[in-house]
């Protein structure tokens, strides 16, 4: 049987597992710490389709998607959830930016529509501020990022011929194997590298650190909300941040607030199964970071979020910073052959989530194995 080796335990390195587990190969899965912790768990689960840069991009995030949907159906634990998002406009300036997006075939090949107040409250009657609109895009879903590691790794060693290994952190590479700092020597027909942000770490690396930034999101969670939401939730300035709407005159949607712009700023707001809002985020990108976590931004994002929803928050019990790994070029990912046979893969930013399940395919098709 053949081999292969996966180094980390995020959601790239884990999806490699999957895929290498499924074309045929015995998998050893190593992890730096006793579990993962990076941003793979300290994120909003949203499987996010219709931000995609229209392209390559969004190619991978639609098969992507799909993969999830076909794994959650057989994996319950992943906490897959068809639910669809509604990017909510608050002024008539914000829909007519959303309005332009919406007649565009861009929209279509997203699944994505404009809609109404009327219709925006039909499709989710949680939403009970004033709105003036919103893209409904029945393409994005969700899973559980708390959960859904756990769960493909119970799935993997039910299947057979997979190990994972905490505390296993490599300090060294050669052809077709890793080196840990035990110096015990793991070697695969494959070996992967999905390091996350830690793609600078091992010697061999500094070309491959030029094409990546670290990225420092804030988010936050909230107690149970006493009504549920059938769709995730956006504002209008996610349309600055992600690349499908560029394709707009986004200067019409008029300046961001200050503490917005401070701290690039958007709305996402993801209802968990026991009613718990993740709600967040902001984005960093000098280094190095500022330790603390700034209530300024959160704030604002708790009284957008209050005001979309038409009622008071339930209150916050869980704040986190996270960091992850993008490409300064705006690919969807970075994918090295540090050796032969030894294929780093990082940078997917924060479409990591998204993007993971095609991202490892298109590794297993260049390192020449058939899933």
């Amino acid at each position: 049987m053949r081999r292969a080796v996966v180094v980390g335990g995020g959601i790239i390195g884990t999806w490699h597992a999957v895929e290498l587990q499924r074309a045929g190969f015995a998998v050893e899965h190593l992890e730096a710490d006793a579990g993962p912790t990076g941003a793979s768990v300290r994120n909003f689960g949203l499987v996010w389709v219709s931000g995609r840069r229209s392209g390559e991009e969004l190619e991978v995030a639609r098969r992507a998607r799909r993969r999830w949907e076909e794994l959650g159906a057989e994996v319950p634990g992943i906490g897959f959830r068809a639910s669809g998002s509604l990017t909510l406009a608050r002024t008539a300036a914000e829909r007519d930016v959303m309005e332009v997006f919406g007649r565009r075939a861009d929209a279509a090949e997203r699944g994505t529509v404009f809609l109404g107040p009327d219709e925006v409250c039909a499709i989710n009657p949680a939403v009970r501020g004033e709105v003036t609109g919103a893209l409904h895009c029945v393409e994005d879903a969700v899973v559980e990022p708390r959960h859904a590691l756990a769960a493909l790794r119970r799935y993997l060693v039910e299947r057979g011929n997979y190990t994972f290994h905490p505390g296993r952190r490599v300090v060294g590479t050669g052809p077709q194997q890793v080196i840990d700092r035990a110096g015990t020597r793991w070697e695969g027909d494959v070996v992967v590298l999905a390091t996350g942000a830690a793609y600078d770490h091992l010697p061999g690396t500094e070309a491959l650190a030029a094409q990546l930034r670290r990225v420092r999101l804030q988010m936050l969670q909230t107690a149970p909300l006493d009504q549920r939401l059938t769709t995730s939730l956006a504002d209008a300035d996610s349309l600055r941040y992600y690349p499908a709407y560029e394709v707009v005159d986004l200067a019409g949607l008029g300046p961001q607030s200050p503490i917005a712009a401070a701290h690039h700023l958007q709305l996402l707001l993801v209802q968990r199964p026991d009613g718990g809002l993740t709600i967040g985020d902001t984005h960093a990108y000098g280094e190095p970071f500022d330790f603390t976590l700034h209530e300024d931004p959160s704030s604002e994002l708790l009284e957008r979020a209050a005001v979309l929803l038409g009622s008071p928050l339930p209150p916050v019990v869980e704040r986190w910073e996270g960091v992850y790994a993008q490409c300064v070029d705006g690919g969807v990912c970075a994918r090295v052959e540090l050796q032969p046979g030894v294929f780093v893969v990082t940078g997917p930013g924060g479409r990591g989530m998204t993007c993971a399940p095609a991202i490892a395919a298109d590794t297993l098709a260049e390192a020449g194995v058939a899933s």
